[in-house]
């Protein structure tokens, strides 16, 4: 029976109305329903190491995601309310004006995230939260979250060896209840921005990153409509990528460094939730039936299952994950400020590696070679705290991941649950197999 209160949906790292359980629940069991996003991406609180917690290339990134969702929820004869501001301080006094007493919302297993759902039942808010951002349901794990496997090859095995299956993506929901009665009152209270006017602002926010920097350097140009942050443009993406049947050479050319087509290009929408690992999935799947399947396209299922491995492990784990030992009892990791600020600006003196990091500071986006090369550097040449450098890629990634970001730099560190105890990688190695005629290095302006 639906709830005759009003309810809150709170679109956290979801934004989608594809395949997004917690939303159903939402509009299954509501009689009215606000839904609304909480904009926390600050523009100048600075983290502990002396970086901003996010660039304005994924604050654009973002706003183009929201207009797109915001687009979608009008078509539906519902709308987008946008609050400037942190949920756990700004969502009870919502709840509290329209009268509402629960809030659905997809669960997330970082610290902060759970802080926030804390906060929000210390305020008397009954919180639904739904588990739905990994592939596989925890449902059907051949173990407990708590028994993980400590080393990811054992937990692909054990998944494999089950034959765990792959839940099929759900449609939206047919129907949104409506919006309560005060909404237009609490629209204009809240300074919330829909529709059209988040595409315009959308749009003015674009215009200020510095496209001549991105030109046909990015390799995620996503200041371009194709590439934009929303569900449509992802869902457009998913079905190109696969009609161009590049999805036959995937692993042959996973470790490029420059480029629109040498990987799969999913992340950005994944990381937004503009895309759900489920959908991809199913396009694979369907893929494979008409075209086959060979190492390539396993490749693409093998990634999607590191993706949920660091998922599961934050269940397994959670704040030790944050520590600065991370799973280990190694003494804390060294860090010199100086040095790391060279690496963000990209002044390191190695031509690689500064290449790499001007591509991160002018576009937003960094090839998953670059990342563990760069990343390795930091921790093993230049004595720096692993933290910092995940700060540094939170604040500038526009497909940061706070599941998949912790894990591959504890992974990097040797601090998490990496039988090899760290990935060292040698720079000129890196340099002879995938730039030896120095291109990278030159588009980046960095030598070489």
């Amino acid at each position: 029976m639906p709830h005759t209160a009003p309810t809150i949906y709170w679109f956290r790292h979801d934004l989608r109305l594809e395949d997004n359980p917690a939303l159903n629940a939402a509009c299954a069991s509501s009689a009215s329903l606000l839904v609304v996003y909480f904009n926390q991406l600050p523009n100048n609180q600075v983290t502990r190491w002396n970086v901003p917690r996010t660039s304005h290339h994924r604050r654009d990134f973002l706003a183009s995601a929201l207009a797109d969702l915001s687009a979608q929820l009008v078509a539906r004869g519902s709308s987008l309310l946008v609050v400037e501001g942190s949920a756990e301080h700004y969502l009870p006094l919502l709840a509290k004006e329209i009268g509402a007493d629960t809030v659905y919302c997809e669960e997330i297993a970082a610290p902060q995230e759970q802080d926030e759902v804390s906060a929000l039942h210390a305020a008397g808010l009954t919180v639904h939260c739904v588990w739905q951002s990994s592939l596989l349901e925890l449902s059907v794990l051949p173990f407990e979250p708590s028994t993980l496997p400590d080393v990811f090859t054992q937990f692909r095995t054990e998944v494999e060896r089950n034959n765990v299956a792959v839940a099929r993506p759900l449609s939206s929901p047919a129907k949104f209840p409506p919006l309560p009665d005060s909404f237009s009152e609490i629209a204009k209270k809240w300074s919330a921005v829909s529709g059209s006017e988040f595409l315009s602002s959308a749009d003015q926010a674009l215009s200020h990153s510095d496209k001549k920097l991105h030109g046909s350097r990015s390799s995620f140009p996503y200041f371009l409509p194709e590439f934009s942050g929303g569900a449509s443009a992802g869902m457009a993406h998913l079905t190109n990528y696969f009609d161009r049947k590049l999805a036959l050479s995937y692993k042959q050319t996973r470790n490029g460094l420059s480029g629109v087509d040498y990987s799969t290009k999913f992340s950005p929408w994944l990381a937004s939730g503009a895309l759900s690992a489920r959908q991809i999935y199913h396009q694979l799947k369907l893929f494979e039936a008409e075209h086959g399947a060979n190492d390539s396209t396993y490749w693409i299922w093998f990634e999607l299952l590191w993706r949920d491995y660091f998922r599961f492990l934050h269940l397994k784990y959670g704040r030790q994950l944050y520590r600065g030992r991370g799973l280990t009892q190694q003494a804390p990791p060294s860090h010199d400020p100086t040095r790391f600020e060279a690496w963000c600006r990209a002044e390191t003196g190695e031509p690689l590696v500064d290449a790499g990091m001007a591509e991160l500071a002018a576009s937003g986006y960094l090839s998953n070679r670059l990342r563990q090369i760069v990343a390795s550097y930091l921790i093993y040449d230049l004595g720096c705290d692993w933290r910092a450098g995940a700060a540094w890629f939170e604040s500038q990634l526009i497909d940061y991941d706070v599941y998949s970001n912790q894990g591959n730099w504890l992974y990097i560190a040797g601090r998490g649950t990496d039988p090899r105890n760290g990935r060292r990688f040698n720079i000129q190695k890196q340099v002879h197999d995938h730039d030896r005629d120095g291109t990278y290095r030159r588009l980046w302006n960095a030598g070489g």
